[in-house]
């Protein structure tokens, strides 16, 4: 299993689709697409793996907010070329960002896939920051086609191991995520989350990180926009505590940690802890299996966030925010400068 280097250019994301359209092993492409832009280069390259023969399956969602217009052209050139366009679920957006790559290899056939916390964009890739796992591990690959074969009707799995599935399984798994958290706390074992989300309105999901405040667990949430939580209430949410970055580039990624009583778990992916995300929309969220990036997820994202004395503002208990100020002699730290330090661009 692979991830991006921190901070890396979109172009690793280009370049591995772009070696899928070039590489005559590859037989099939599918392609999850959400807010596409104006001036897509996927879509070109996806139009000319088909034009080479390769199976190519999008799912593109007409539902996106702002670019439905944009959405419905390049579904009609991409229908024009010949590609198998998909447009999800009745009544579901799909929000998921999900690539999956088949390829035929002397030990047989192999898939590769990316799972992302952003869209396959690159203007917007420009200014968000996103995180994307690049990985052909088999029973992650297997739960990942499991997904384009529900977004397409072939499948009703919904005992997902790998990935948390919403609407299947993601709001019941990862309320057992917080409440195992709470059993660690009341044990005496280490327990800790950290929630890096653009949003958290859910009702459940709050009460559910309430609940395991009150057993000891301590919570630490990056929540770029909305926040309905409030932390720092005796008795209620005093061991949690949240904050508010909003910088250079726009904090987009979905990153969870749970200490798990010293046995870490990551999951990266799409879904923000809303209701419309829970329970209207297909996202998913994978656990990072990969030792050396769950810690660098860790070390490098979350830690280094909360570390942020520049950027950072503080949510207190009334719902007013109060910004993060360096102490005495303590150096200021921007999360932003120091992630674009750790860079390693890739031109595309």
């Amino acid at each position: 299993m692979n991830g991006r280097k921190i901070f890396d250019s979109f172009g690793s994301v280009e370049a591995f689709l772009r070696a899928a359209v070039e590489d005559s092993g590859v037989i099939a492409i599918k392609l999850t697409l959400y807010r596409i832009g104006s001036n897509s280069p996927l879509v070109d390259l996806l139009i000319k793996a088909a034009e080479a023969g390769k199976q190519i399956a999008v799912l593109v969602e007409l539902k996106a907010r702002f670019d439905e217009r944009n959405n419905i052209a390049w579904a009609h050139r991409l229908e024009s070329a010949g590609i198998h366009v998909v447009y999800g679920l009745l009544h579901l957006k799909t929000h998921c960002k999900l690539c999956l790559v088949v390829r035929k290899e002397l030990s047989g056939i192999v898939r590769y896939a990316h799972i992302g916390t952003g869209n396959y964009n690159r203007i917007t890739a420009q200014v968000y920051t996103d995180l994307g796992l690049f990985t052909a591990k088999t029973e992650v690959v297997d739960e990942v086609t499991e997904v384009f074969n529900y977004l397409t009707g072939y499948s009703n799995k919904k005992n997902y191991k790998h990935l948390l599935v919403a609407p299947l399984n993601l709001r019941a798994a990862f309320t057992g995520l917080v409440e195992r958290e709470a059993e660690h706390a009341r044990s005496g074992r280490p327990a800790r989350v950290v929630i890096k989300s653009n949003s958290v309105a859910d009702p459940e999901m709050i009460r559910v990180l309430y609940r395991a405040s009150q057993a000891g667990v301590q919570i630490d949430m990056i929540v770029r926009g909305v926040c309905c939580l409030r932390p720092g209430i005796p008795g209620v949410s005093e061991n949690i505590h949240v904050r508010s970055i909003v910088g250079r580039f726009l904090e987009h990624s979905r990153l969870y940690s749970f200490e798990n009583g010293g046995h870490p778990e990551v999951l990266v992916g799409s879904a923000d802890l809303m209701e419309r995300n829970l329970s209207r929309r297909v996202e998913t969220l994978c656990f990072v299996r990969d030792a050396t990036i769950r810690a660098q997820l860790r070390e490098e994202v979350l830690d280094l966030l909360l570390a942020d004395n520049d950027r950072a503002m503080e949510l207190e208990s009334d719902g007013s925010y109060s910004p993060v100020q360096a102490l005495c002699g303590e150096p200021v730290t921007s999360a932003h400068e120091k992630l674009l330090g750790l860079s390693s661009p890739i031109d595309s």
